[in-house]
């Protein structure tokens, strides 16, 4: 059973592998090649993924195709926005937050790693209802 403590245990985990990339690369290459090394610590550690995961659309009862993905749906319970720019535009966040609504994953983590201090300026971790109403 999914609980608050598992996303939690997990998030740590998944950070863990973030800072470890990015204190081995630093900022300043392409997001794929983020993604890739990302990917590789996932499976070090043992950590369950899936790569651009498409993300569904449903209108009433209407199912639509779209090309909405996330970088990475880990272990079914967080999706990962990998970014290597400038700063984060707000419709990053708004487009993690929908992706999050729309695939009822309950916490997301939104990735730039085009920053000196990771954790400090390139990092954003998001929760919704869907997480509020696991047990803790």
């Amino acid at each position: 059973m999914l609980t608050k403590r598992i996303i939690n245990d997990l998030t740590y985990k998944v950070n863990a592998c973030i800072i470890e990339v990015h204190k081995i690369l630093g900022p300043g290459l392409l997001e794929s090649v983020y993604h890739k090394c990302l990917k590789y610590e996932f499976e070090l550690k043992e950590i369950d993924y899936e790569t651009e995961k498409h993300i569904p659309l449903k209108y009433k009862d209407l199912d639509l195709t779209t090309d909405f993905r996330g970088d990475l749906l880990v272990e079914g319970c967080i999706i990962i926005v990998l970014k290597a720019v400038q700063e984060i535009a707000p419709f990053f966040k708004a487009k993690l937050i929908n992706h999050m609504k729309l695939s009822e994953t309950p916490k997301g983590i939104l990735v730039n790693f085009n920053v000196l201090n990771i954790m400090k300026e390139g990092h954003h971790t998001f929760k919704n209802d869907f997480y509020d109403m696991l047990p803790d």
